[in-house]
């Protein structure tokens, strides 16, 4: 293993390009791409970092692989834990790369369940954690809208009927659609419910990096499905998504929007994961091309016409951050962090100088992305390679909070402004 990773590429350690007109270098190839190493270590008594005049709590310990969460209308948290997947290596590198991964994960077997997190006084401390719903299939989307609860496992999107302040579902869940599931190189199946509570939009991740397998292995992949709640009648809404890995509704536009993990293999600057509204009838590049015309030379045969037809990203988030979590903020999070998008960025594992690894703040302007990205989660990992947490989901809290998933600490954080 040392040795073949002695090989590999180690340029990319400059400063990336972020926001919405990133300077993209050339693309660089290899027999393998640069690869690190999180190392997972216990947080002790120590916690993430916040900006001052926030505090930072974990409200939920031990879970099984927390990976989405939800806040009810009474302000209950549900949390998705799972882990899905298991898609055949298909080459001596997939194995290896596979390996490195797994240095970086949690140890613990995924719950496949949904807990359900009660602060019945209202003090922070969520003195309840019950499971809600259990014998789920890697559940990770989450959504909710009259009185019905939204389950994105990772082949079928299901729903339970919900009463306010519930702590167990009354039974086993109603289908609403199926989900493409067969391989399931990309198994996450993000969700967001439109404001009307008419359409669901599950992300769907392609089943390769680049077409490996096929593109009849990418039938139904890459793409955002629009899902009629009460029909389950489904359409393609936005293809060319490599793997929208969250999605969310910005709260005073309606646009939809998601956060896409991009292509491997070009480099460790290449290619951005990115923020973007998600546009009907949309094409976003992948597998042909990326960030707008960018043509991807290994794709073979080439297709002109849906290169020139490629929509480019609204923002970037640097390369290979791995972007999982998405949610809209509110007044309620404080002047400074009032109108824009948090984002949980897992954190990378193909550079040698590591990224990620933190929850961002995208400043909004009119509806659309204004600035440069703030941290606003950090201290997942420190200098000397020592990873004690990975966010993936965002959610605030109407009441002014933002709640985090860590699935390598098993733990849930919630972020306040002082009062």
């Amino acid at each position: 293993m040392a040795l073949v990773l002695s090989a590999c590429d180690d340029a990319g350690n400059g400063t990336q390009t972020l926001g919405p007109n990133p300077t993209l270098p050339e693309p660089q190839r290899g027999v393998l791409p640069s690869m690190t190493i999180a190392e997972p270590a216990p947080w002790g008594s120590q916690k993430p970092t916040v900006p001052a005049g926030y505090t930072i709590t974990a409200i939920a310990t031990g879970l099984k692989i927390p990976r989405q969460t939800l806040v009810l209308p009474n302000g209950d948290i549900l949390v998705a834990e799972g882990r899905g997947g298991g898609a055949a290596k298909l080459k001596p590198k997939d194995v290896i790369a596979g390996y490195i991964k797994a240095q970086g994960n949690t140890k613990v077997k995924g719950g496949n369940r949904l807990t359900l997190l009660r602060d019945a006084d209202g003090d922070g401390k969520y003195e309840m954690a019950t499971v809600f719903a259990e014998n789920l299939n890697a559940p990770y989307g989450l959504a909710y809208a009259g009185n019905k609860l939204y389950v994105a496992n990772q082949d079928e999107l299901v729903r339970f009927d919900y009463q306010d302040g519930q702590t167990k579902a009354n039974g086993a869940p109603a289908t609403v659609a199926k989900l493409p599931s067969a391989i399931n190189h990309h198994w996450t199946k993000a969700l967001a419910i439109s404001p009307d509570g008419r359409f669901l939009y599950v992300g769907i991740g392609s089943n390769s990096n680049i077409t490996e397998r096929g593109m009849e292995a990418e039938v139904d992949r890459a793409m955002v499905w629009q899902i009629d709640a009460e029909t389950g009648l489904h359409k393609p809404y936005a293809t060319g998504l490599r793997n929208p890995t969250a999605l969310a509704f910005h709260r005073d536009t309606g646009q939809l929007w998601t956060v896409v993990n991009e292509r491997d293999e070009l480099g460790p600057d290449l290619v951005p994961d990115y923020l973007t509204s998600v546009r009907e009838g949309g094409f976003y590049g992948w597998p042909y091309s990326y960030w707008g015309q960018n043509v991807d030379t290994r794709v073979k045969p080439q297709n002109p016409d849906k290169v020139a037809a490629a929509i480019k990203p609204d923002y970037s988030l640097g390369s290979h951050v791995a972007a999982l979590g998405l949610d809209f903020s509110l007044p309620a999070m404080g002047p400074a962090f009032a109108q824009g998008a948090f984002v949980g960025e897992h954190g990378s594992w193909n550079r040698t100088e590591p990224v990620g690894y933190k929850v961002i703040y995208v400043p909004f302007k009119d509806g659309r992305p204004s600035g440069q990205p703030i941290d606003f989660v950090t201290g997942f990992r420190d200098a000397d390679g020592k990873t004690r947490g990975r966010p993936v989901g965002v959610t605030v809290d109407p009441r002014g909070a933002l709640i985090v998933a860590d699935d390598l600490s098993n733990t849930v954080w919630r972020v306040t402004p002082n009062r």
